[in-house]
């Protein structure tokens, strides 16, 4: 993975923690402990068999799946930070920018 992809993932990524941390106390139903850890072992179960067959098949590289993921944890950044903006919205000249 590039230096460029692994700071941009490892961005996209604080953005979503801060994200999840925030809506967490304010809607906290879809954040519960059960959901989370069933939905983060089923998602890296399915991900992982599914990206290591494709790379043994050369259907792609490690390279190119590392940019993805780090284009894809972007926009989930973004979701998060869309989620932010419109929930608290800016006040004056302050604004909540996650990461």
């Amino acid at each position: 993975m590039s230096q460029a992809d692994k700071d941009r993932y490892r961005a996209a990524m604080h953005k979503m923690q801060t994200g999840v941390a925030l809506k967490m106390q304010h809607d906290p139903d879809e954040t519960s402990q059960k959901h989370l850890r069933v939905g983060v072992n089923g998602a890296m179960a399915d991900q992982g068999g599914l990206v290591t067959l494709l790379i043994e098949k050369g259907i792609f590289t490690v390279d190119e799946y590392e940019k993805v993921i780090a284009d894809f944890a972007e926009r989930e950044a973004k979701m998060y930070q869309d989620w932010v903006d419109a929930h608290f919205g800016t006040h004056g000249s302050t604004t909540i920018t996650l990461g």
